[in-house]
Order: C-alpha cells, then structure tokens, then sequence
C-alpha cells in the first residue's frame, strides 16, 4: 500500500478488497437488487458474452464502442430511453435522436454547465450546512433523507418550480418512487409491479416529460450515490483526505467509478453490428455492465494510484450519450464530503432500500466521532 498523505490509516490507496467499506457497499446489491447481483457476478468474466437474446458488455472498450460507435435504437421499449417514452411520453431527451437530442443536449447544458453548476450550489448547500450544524450537535443526521433534500432543491430549482423545503424533499421521493416503479416494471428484478406516476399524483401537469428525466435521473443518482460514498469514507476514515482541496477531486472521482450507481445501462442496437467479436442484431438486447467495465469490482477507491480519468468517468456514459449531468453530480459530492469532513462521523445504522430503482440505502445514520478519532 502506498504511504499515507495524512497519517493513520491514511488516504485511500485501492489495494485492498475485503474492507469493511465494501463489504458494507456489497448489501446494497445483495439485499435490493439480488438478481441484478447475481447478473453481474457470473457475466462478468468476459469482456462480451450471449444470453439467448441477451449480449452482455462488461469490457472496458467494448461498453465504450456501443455508447460512441454502434448506433443505438433509442424508443426500443428494452432500452431507458424506450421505457421512459411508453411511460411518460416523447421528448425526455433518452428517447431522442438527431436533431431534437442536440437541441435537448444543448439546452441542458446551458443549465448545467459550470455557470450553472455554481448557481445550483445556493440551493442545495443549506441542507448540507445544517447536516454539518446537527453533528457539531452531537446529533444523528440521516444521509438518505440529506440526499433527498439536496437533489429535491436541485430538481426544483433546474425546473424552476416555487418549492418549500419540505415539498422539495415530497419532490424527490416522489421521483424515487416513480423510478422504483419503472425499474421494477422494466429492469431484471424478482419483484414486479406495475408502473405508477408518483410525480404526476404529487405535482400533477408542473413537471412535463423532459423535467421528469431529470428528476427521475438527478433524484435516484443523488440517493444511490451520496449515501454510499459517505459510508465508504467513514468506515475507511478519510475524512483528512476529503478536506484537501487537491486531493478531494480524485476521491469524488474514484468513489463514483467503484459505486458506480448505475451500475447497468440496457441498449438495443439500431442496426446490426459486431461488439467485442459477438454478432448484434436489432433484435438482440444489449447489457451494459458498467460496474466492471470500470473495474469497480475488483479495484478501491484510490487518491495515490487512481484508474485513468476516460476509465473512471465511463460511469456517466461517453460521446453523444455521456450524462449531461456529470459535472453537478461531483459537485454535490465534493461539497457534501468537504462539508461533512468538519464534523467527521462513523456510520451508527444502515438499512437497505429494497425498493429503490439503483442499488441505494433507506437508511445510512450517521454521528460525530470523537476528535481523537479524526482519522
């Protein structure tokens, strides 16, 4: 292991696998997701293998030729973009091609360029400061429901609605149940249940289909991955790392390519085209295991020997279908761990959300350790 930056057991270095940090992160899949679990467990030997109508991608450079090279049939009811069209209508940019993607793209990032990514801060850094104030406290903060009040003022503020605190947090679960809904009426899943609007009950016709992609996607990225990145940080004790301003970029980094959360992206291909060797027909469903094209099963996060940048950052796509949304996710996350990082905690109650749409926790409670304890 590399020499720590800052004492004790130091920054993260990636060396080790069997941490109390990953086998924690492990009960998010084993507890809610198991068939999704089981799927990336026994595909993931082969950079492309068959299952009947099924292709299984879980090669580094494979994952990234179908995002960047094999034209994707973007309606196809097996894909995101195909599900989010049957239930919400045309024109959430995942379902769109050409013209109408550039346009959405464009106007997305307008929103969510740098400028944007700053002005955002305003609204969701008050939840965090007052995370901060309850552990100066001695009180027990809740990660799950600070993501909920980080990304229901982020979502509200991007769709420019007038929202209380509290509506802002009814706007995130609302999300989170909506995508909880979708995956289960569409995603390989041992429960089932039919799909049911949430945001359309909670909001009625405020949020039109395009808003609703970046609820549904802003909401259920924040919840799986905010949480669980603190989870990691307090169990391994980093919290030095996360208040250097150098190093915390290639933390943020390295947390969301070993969380991965989302962790499997289904595409159809457009027309027919050959992936790692393997023969793709339109008729052939393709499975996007990003969680180990990024060698997130196997590698830790690490700040001394971290996974090159284009490998680490495939967790948000590439080329045309990169997630527009990328730079506000490291953001949240930088300013989340840098603020926790005053106050350092350890992790007092975890509870898995069996229900939730990505691999997430209910609940991940947190307390103020002692300072001798500041690792």
């Amino acid at each position: 292991m590399s020499t720590a930056p800052h004492g004790g057991r130091g920054a993260p270095s990636g060396a080790r696998l069997e941490t109390t940090a990953r086998r924690r992160d492990r009960r998010v899949y084993t507890a809610s997701h198991p068939v999704l679990f089981r799927l990336l467990s026994v595909t993931g030997r082969a950079p492309v293998r068959r299952l009947g109508s099924r292709v299984v991608v879980s090669g580094e450079d494979e994952v990234r030729q179908v995002l960047t090279r094999v034209p994707l049939d973007r309606t196809d009811d097996r894909t995101t973009g195909g599900a989010i069209r049957k239930h919400e209508g045309e024109g959430a940019l995942f379902d769109e091609t050409g013209p109408a993607h550039r346009a959405s793209r464009r106007g997305l990032a307008e929103r969510l360029g740098s400028r944007g990514v700053l002005e955002l801060a305003r609204h969701y850094r008050p939840p965090i400061d007052d995370a901060v104030d309850a552990l100066r406290a001695g009180e027990e903060v809740d990660v799950c429901a600070l993501a909920d009040a980080v990304s229901g003022r982020t979502v509200a503020a991007l769709l420019d609605l007038d929202l209380s605190p509290a509506e802002c947090a009814e706007l995130a679960r609302a999300a989170r149940l909506t995508a909880s809904s979708a995956a289960a009426a569409e995603l390989p899943s041992w429960r089932r249940a039919r799909y049911r609007d949430h945001l359309a009950d909670a909001f009625g016709g405020r949020v039109d289909p395009l808003g609703k992609m970046l609820a549904l996607a802003a909401v259920t990225t924040t919840y799986a991955a905010l949480p669980r990145a603190v989870a990691w940080v307090a169990d391994e004790g980093w919290w030095a790392t996360c208040r250097d301003d150098a190093l915390l970029p290639v933390l943020v980094d390295e947390l969301l390519r070993v969380l991965a959360p989302t962790p499997l992206l289904p595409r159809v291909a457009a027309e027919p085209a050959i992936v790692g060797g393997v023969r793709v027909t339109p008729d052939d469903q393709l499975l996007l295991m990003v969680r180990h094209a990024v060698d997130a099963h196997r590698r830790d996060p690490s700040v001394t020997d971290p996974a090159p940048t284009a490998q680490a950052r495939l967790v948000f796509g590439a080329g045309p279908h990169a997630c527009p949304g990328a730079a506000l996710a490291r953001a949240q996350l930088a300013t989340t761990l840098s603020s926790l990082a005053l106050q350092p905690a350890r992790v007092v109650r975890a509870v898995p959300d069996r229900h939730a749409a990505l691999p997430a926790w209910r609940e991940l409670v947190v307390r103020r350790v002692d300072r001798g304890a500041d690792r």
